[in-house]
């Protein structure tokens, strides 16, 4: 399993390894964030990584701040984002 910076699984996305390679790999700047962020970059990634310097969002020691929570795919409903939400911080928490 390949976890992104903020807990999904790379591995199972349907983007990964065709227009992405991990947001590890890109240093924040997935298709995704390319398209859609100002800086071009994953908040998240950048927040964690850049700014905090740790390895991903599971050794930050608000996980799950408000970013976090907000951060949601426009086409997943409310429910599958709290349940991704839930899964997530699990992941992570459990990486070591």
């Amino acid at each position: 399993m390949i976890l992104s910076t903020c807990g999904l699984k790379c591995d199972e996305c349907e983007h990964f390894g065709v227009t992405c390679t991990g947001c590890i790999n890109l240093k924040g700047s997935t298709f995704w964030a390319k398209e859609m962020m100002p800086d071009k970059v994953c908040p998240l990634y950048n927040c964690s990584v850049n700014t905090k310097k740790l390895k991903d969002c599971g050794d930050c020691s608000d996980l799950p701040c408000k970013m976090f929570m907000e951060m949601k795919d426009p086409n997943s409903t409310d429910e599958e984002h709290q349940k991704s939400l839930k899964m997530r911080v699990a992941l992570l928490r459990g990486k070591n």
